[in-house]
C-alpha cells in the first residue's frame, strides 16, 4: 500500500488500517433470537488490523447498492489516521451482518415537553380544514398507539419536473411549510391555515435554521422561465408570515452563477454559497458583511455555519487543486485557522460545524476518512467503526455547495450517525466518541426498519423509526449513555401507516411532543399529493 502525504499537524501514518474490537465471527449486528435487541453490545478482544479492498461501483457510480457486499463481511469505517483511509467503492455503502429481530421499545413515557398551542379559527377559504379526510386515519389503531393529528394535502399544476417544497420550520404554535411560490403557516394543533406569504417567483433555496426571534431566510428566482437566476433574498418572520426585508444578492465576479445557492445561518449572519463564490449578510437588516475574495490563492468558495461557528471550504488554485478548511469569523469573514487535506482529497460531507466533523475522500483511489478538528483546526481524532455508513450526503450537484448532513447529530462530545441498511435490511444508529474516534454504543432498528437521528435534547438522542406498510413509525428517546430506547410516540397502524411510509426524502422534526413529516418535492400534476403529516397524543 502506498502511503499518502501527511497534511500539516497530523500524526505519522500507521502501517495498517485500524480495526475496532468485534466478536470473533458475527461482528456488530443484531443479538441472537430471544435477546434484547436494544441491549448494550459486549466488548470483545481486539482483532488484528486488516486492509479492506475496494468495492466495485454500483449504479450511477455510487458504489454497491444494498446487499452488494457479502454477508458477515466486516469492514472498518475509516483508518486510524487521515493518511490511512478506508477504501470504499466510490460513494456508496458496505453491508453489515445481523439477524432481523424486531425490537420492542418499552412503554411510552412523556415527550420532551408538553404540547402547547390552541386550535386556530377556520378562515373559510377552503384551505383551513387541516386536510380533512374521507378516511379516518386513526381507524384501526392498536392499543398503545398514538394519533395522526392532521394531514395536509395539496393539488397543484406545476412545471414538468415538479416543484420543490424543501422548507419546514416549527416555531411556537405554528409549523411553516414552503411550496413552490409560497410559504404557509399552519396551526400545529389542527392544521388550520394561519397565514400565506406569496413570492414573486419560484422559491429556489431556504435556510434550514431560524433565529431565536423566529426569522429565516428564503431565496427566490429573479423571474419566470428557464433563463432566470436564484438571486433574490427575503427574510421572513415565521410567526406572523410577514416579510422583514428583501434584496438582490450582488454578484462577486463575472462567473458568479446563482443556480441553487445554499443558505446557512448562525447568530445574525446568513451566508449564501453557490459553488464557487460566497457572501454573507446581516439577518437583521440585510447589510453585507463580507464575501469570498475573487482571484488567485486559497480563498473560500462556500461557507457553512452552525452552533456559533463558521467554516469555509477552500479550493486552492495550485497544480493539485488542493482543498483546505478555514475557520471563519461569522461577522468579519477573517480566517482563524487552516486545515489542509491530503493531495487529491475533497470534503464530501459535513457532519458538524461546531465541533467540526467532516468526511473527506479521494474519487480516484476511492479512499475515505471522517476526521474531527479541534477549535484550532488541528485534527484531534478519526472515526473508526464497523458498519455500512453512507458516503456523500453532501452530494449537491452542479453549482451547489455542501450543507451539514441532516441525519448527523452532535451533542457535546458525541456524534450520532446512522448506518445504511438497504432494501430489506435494518440499520443502526452509532454513537461515536469525538475525543477518541471510537464508537461507544449502537442501537439497532430491528426487523427491516430504519432509524434516523433527529436531535439531542435533555441528555438523550431523539430518533425516528420509519413506518412500514402495516405498522406506523415511532419516535424514540435513547439515553446519552446508550441502553434501551423509550417510545415517545407510536404512530397508528391502519390507513395511516402506508401514507407515512411513502414520504420520500422527507423533512422530519419532533417538537413539544409532536412529530412532523413533510414532502420536499411534489410532482405537481393536478393530482392530490401529501404535503405535511403531524402525529401526537
Amino acid at each position: 500500500m502506498t502511503e499518502l502525504p501527511q497534511p500539516p499537524n497530523q500524526p505519522p501514518t500507521p502501517s495498517g488500517y485500524g480495526h475496532l474490537p468485534g466478536p470473533p465471527q458475527q461482528g456488530y449486528g443484531f443479538p441472537p433470537q430471544g435477546a434484547n435487541p436494544y441491549a448494550q453490545q459486549p466488548a470483545y478482544p481486539p482483532q488484528p488490523p486488516t486492509v479492506p479492498q475496494p468495492w466495485p461501483a454500483g449504479p450511477g457510480g455510487h458504489g454497491p447498492g444494498p446487499g452488494g457486499a457479502p454477508k458477515k463481511k466486516l469492514i472498518p469505517l475509516v483508518a486510524a489516521s487521515v493518511a490511512a483511509v478506508l477504501v470504499l467503492g466510490g460513494v456508496g455503502y458496505v453491508a453489515f451482518s445481523g439477524d432481523d429481530e424486531d425490537p420492542k421499545p418499552v412503554a411510552q413515557e412523556p415527550a420532551d415537553a408538553k404540547p402547547s398551542g390552541s386550535p386556530s379559527v377556520d378562515k373559510g377559504d377552503g384551505n383551513g380544514d387541516g386536510g380533512a379526510q374521507q378516511t379516518d386515519l386513526n381507524s384501526g389503531r392498536k392499543q398503545g398507539e398514538d394519533k395522526v393529528l392532521w394531514l395536509k394535502t395539496t393539488k397543484i399544476d406545476g412545471p414538468g419536473m415538479g416543484v420543490d417544497a424543501a422548507g419546514q420550520w416549527v416555531i411556537g404554535d405554528t409549523v411553516v411549510k414552503s411550496l413552490w411560490r409560497n410559504l404557509t403557516g399552519y396551526s400545529v394543533t389542527d392544521g388550520k391555515e394561519k397565514w400565506t406569504l406569496p413570492f414573486p417567483a419560484q422559491i429556489c433555496s431556504v435556510a434550514p435554521q431560524a433565529t431565536a426571534e423566529g426569522r429565516t431566510v428564503v431565496m427566490y428566482r429573479d423571474g419566470e422561465g428557464e433563463n432566470t437566476s436564484c438571486t433574490q433574498m427575503r427574510v421572513v418572520d415565521l410567526r406572523t408570515g410577514k416579510e422583514v426585508w428583501s434584496k438582490e444578492v450582488p454578484k462577486e465576479g463575472l462567473f458568479d452563477i446563482f443556480t441553487s445557492p445554499t443558505l446557512s445561518m448562525t447568530g445574525d449572519t446568513v451566508t449564501v454559497s453557490r459553488g464557487g463564490n460566497a457572501s454573507a449578510f446581516r439577518i437583521s437588516n440585510g447589510d453585507k458583511l463580507f464575501a469570498s475574495p475573487v482571484g488567485d490563492g486559497c480563498n473560500p468558495d462556500s461557507y457553512e455555519a452552525g452552533n456559533g461557528r463558521m467554516i469555509g471550504l477552500v479550493t486552492c488554485t495550485d497544480e493539485d487543486s488542493t482543498t483546505e478548511v478555514h475557520g471563519i469569523d461569522p461577522v468579519t469573514g477573517a480566517k482563524g485557522w487552516t486545515y489542509r487535506l491530503p493531495a487529491k482529497f475533497k470534503v464530501t460531507s459535513i457532519y458538524s460545524v461546531n465541533p467540526t466533523v467532516i468526511d473527506i475522500g479521494n474519487e480516484q483511489t476511492k479512499q475515505r476518512s471522517i476526521v474531527v478538528l479541534g477549535p484550532d483546526g488541528k485534527q484531534t481524532a478519526t472515526l473508526a467503526g464497523e458498519g455500512s455508513f453512507a458516503v456523500g450526503c453532501g452530494d449537491t450537484g452542479l453549482f451547489r455547495s455542501l450543507s451539514t448532513c441532516p441525519s448527523a447529530v452532535v451533542d457535546g462530545n458525541t456524534l450520532y450517525l446512522p448506518t445504511a441498511g438497504g432494501t430489506g435490511k435494518a440499520n443502526e444508529i452509532v454513537a461515536f466518541d469525538l475525543a477518541t474516534g471510537k464508537d461507544k454504543w449502537r442501537v439497532p432498528a430491528g426487523g427491516k426498519r430504519t432509524l434516523t437521528p433527529l436531535k439531542a435534547v435533555n441528555g438523550q438522542l431523539i430518533a425516528y423509526r420509519k413506518a412500514e406498510e402495516d405498522q406506523g413509525g415511532e419516535v424514540l428517546a435513547v439515553p446519552a449513555a446508550g441502553g434501551t430506547p423509550t417510545a415517545l410516540l407510536r404512530h397508528p397502524s391502519g390507513p395511516a401507516a402506508p401514507i407515512e411510509r411513502t414520504f420520500t426524502l422527507p423533512k422530519l422534526d419532533y417538537v413539544e411532543g409532536r412529530f412532523f413529516i413533510s414532502s420536499t418535492h411534489l410532482r405537481a400534476q393536478s393530482q392530490d399529493e401529501k404535503l405535511l403529516m403531524v402525529f401526537g397524543k
